[in-house]
């Protein structure tokens, strides 16, 4: 018997894809609110918790789609069909517009040897090929264990294999040596830089987001008694915040890096807001404003792809050497709301232009499950 869906689940996605287009969009012309913005190395703010909260998600969904009766080749096969399709798309995008016009008017391919390898939708299709892999063949406490392997190994690899005195740097980290030596640095974060915050070694600790997305899954799925599941939920996620605030006294909090402290905040941040949206949507039976994030859990993948591609074409229109949608920003924006509020304004604009395309396919029952 299939498992009842919840709806905050679905709401919960669709936040987190709501929030990841405001945050990557922030209109030109003016510094966007700071916690609109990720941290510039240790520190944290809004923006950074929408990757992982995404991930997270990633388990969730990853719970109530496993079907029981599935053979291990044909589970492995589709598995491998979704990692390899979700990475090949992210690399895709950052290769398009793939042509670009050179000084003598004519045009050339993009070269495919400056382009970044790694990078979001990469990070989710790694993430959830492995977790996918581990969480179907191993019980509940060997995936905890392997978690608590995973973020302490982690910090352990960073500690003893970066570059002494700078472990914990941009330059020095283990993932950024290792990242360089595997991948390139032309084919890294803003090529040229030596770092990259979607990098391979930081993949590790990104596993655990989806794992625990997973449990998370599985703890709501087998828990009939809702008060008590939104109190379990509400104390966990206390918990696991105040360990990753405490860890972070020693290993500082860091979205680039993808630190452990990093993570284990963001896991309890996110059973805090699974906790809040059972509340209002499965015990109180609220539904206002839900449709709207439903509307953009049901494609996540597909609405995030568009509105980056969207985004990425709407700049190569110039307007007074100027892409068309920094043009926006700054001319019709800027203009009438100055400042951190009309950069947000536009983002949200934007946002709920993609909002739209998801709107359209829900009408016309399309889903595309990359």
């Amino acid at each position: 018997m299939k498992p009842a869906r919840f709806k905050s689940l679905d709401v919960f996605r669709g936040l987190t894809v709501c929030v990841m287009i405001i945050v990557n969009t922030a209109g030109a012309g003016a510094e966007p609110f700071a916690t609109l913005q990720h941290a510039k190395w240790f520190g944290f703010t809004l923006a950074d918790a929408v990757f992982p909260s995404f991930l997270f998600a990633v388990g969730n969904a990853m719970s109530f789609a496993m079907k029981p009766g599935v053979s291990n080749k044909d589970y492995l096969l589709k598995v491998l069909k979704r990692t390899v399709l979700i990475f090949l798309l992210g690399y895709l995008m950052y290769w398009y517009p793939f042509v670009h016009q050179q000084v003598d008017g004519t045009w050339a391919l993009n070269p495919i040897g400056e382009t970044r390898i790694m990078g979001v939708l990469q990070r989710i299709a790694l993430c959830f090929g492995i977790a996918a892999v581990v969480c179907r063949y191993l019980p509940v406490k060997y995936l905890i264990f392997l978690c608590v392997i995973l973020l302490v190994g982690y910090w352990s690899i960073l500690m003893a294999f970066g570059l002494p005195g700078q472990q914990l740097t941009p330059l020095g980290n283990a993932g950024a040596l290792f990242d360089q030596a595997v991948i390139g640095i032309q084919h890294m974060y803003k090529k040229g830089h030596g770092y990259d915050p979607e990098g391979l070694l930081s993949t590790l600790p990104a596993i655990v987001n989806v794992i625990a997305g997973y449990l998370a899954g599985l703890y709501i799925m087998r828990t009939g008694d809702k008060p008590k599941l939104v109190r379990n939920l509400l104390i966990g996620g206390a918990l696991i915040v105040a360990a990753g605030l405490l860890w972070s006294l020693g290993f500082p909090l860091a979205k680039r890096l993808w630190t452990s402290p990093f993570v284990l905040l963001t896991v309890g941040i996110d059973l805090l807001i699974l906790g809040v949206l059972i509340t209002y949507v499965e015990i109180a039976g609220q539904t206002r404003g839900t449709k709207f994030f439903e509307i953009f859990g049901k494609n996540p993948l597909v609405i995030y792809l568009f509105s980056e591609l969207l985004v990425t074409t709407m700049q190569l229109i110039k307007i007074n050497e100027e892409g068309l949608y920094d043009w926006i920003g700054i001319h019709l924006f800027q203009a009438v709301l100055p400042g951190a509020i009309g950069s947000l304004v536009c983002a949200i604009t934007y946002m709920l232009v993609c909002w739209l395309l998801g709107f359209a396919m829900d009408k016309k029952n399309i889903i595309i499950k990359l």
